[in-house]
């Protein structure tokens, strides 16, 4: 389990892809301390266990179902990913609950200055905003992130300074990929209403005002 608080951004050094999984290279500082085989590290949100390390570099196995669901196998040698350790019991809790097990990927279709933030435009499969609400979280990239609004296929949040400035976010372009992971909590509620919790196309939406409807709002 993580908190969507970015630690550090790591470098990819290499990514191996095979037929049917891959085996990712990168180079970290802070996340490496205390670190031991079989640990769990989020990269750019993808919870991944850390199978080698040497020095300020470890190594992760990448299964076929994330390169399928994520965007890590479109990483290259040099590209900044952001990583966050494992939460531990006695840690604060800055951003929300985040699995690192990544729902979909979505795409920034605009970025706009407002004031002293970066206002991203997100599209998403319309299975995926089902679990998105206004003032909800999301985690993208691994960032813990509160919405703004949710339109009818993307969804608005703002980005403070360090946020752009610490995190991969700020070397982003319109048309970049990016891992999302809706609320984990909205998705037990959703399972707890009888809802199908899917990231592929499906006639069962979660709405705000079925949420209100029934007493979760």
């Amino acid at each position: 389990m993580f908190t969507g608080i970015v630690e550090e951004l790591g470098i990819v050094r290499t990514l191996r892809l095979l037929p049917d999984s891959g085996k990712l290279t990168l180079q970290g500082k802070k996340v490496l301390e205390g670190t031991q085989l079989g640990d769990s590290i989020a990269v750019n949100g993808v919870c991944l266990t850390v199978i080698d390390q040497t020095g300020d570099e470890f190594t992760v196995d990448v299964m076929a179902e994330t390169l399928a669901k994520t965007n890590l196998g479109n990483l290259k040698s040099g590209n900044y990913v952001n990583l966050e350790r494992a939460l531990q019991l006695q840690t604060r809790l800055g951003g929300h609950l985040v699995s690192g097990h990544v729902d979909g990927v979505g795409r920034i279709r605009r970025i706009t200055p407002w004031g002293i933030a970066q206002v991203f435009e997100i599209s998403a499969l319309s299975t995926l905003l089902s679990f998105i609400l206004p003032k909800g979280s999301i985690a993208i990239d691994g960032i813990s992130l509160t919405v703004i609004d949710v339109e009818e296929d993307y969804f608005t949040v703002s980005l403070i300074p360090h946020t752009f400035e610490e995190t991969t976010l700020g070397l982003k372009k319109v048309g970049s990929s990016v891992n999302l992971e809706t609320d984990l909590i909205g998705k037990y509620v959703a399972r707890f209403m009888g809802h199908k919790v899917s990231t592929q196309d499906s006639k069962e939406d979660l709405s705000l005002a079925f949420l209100t409807e029934h007493g979760f709002v």
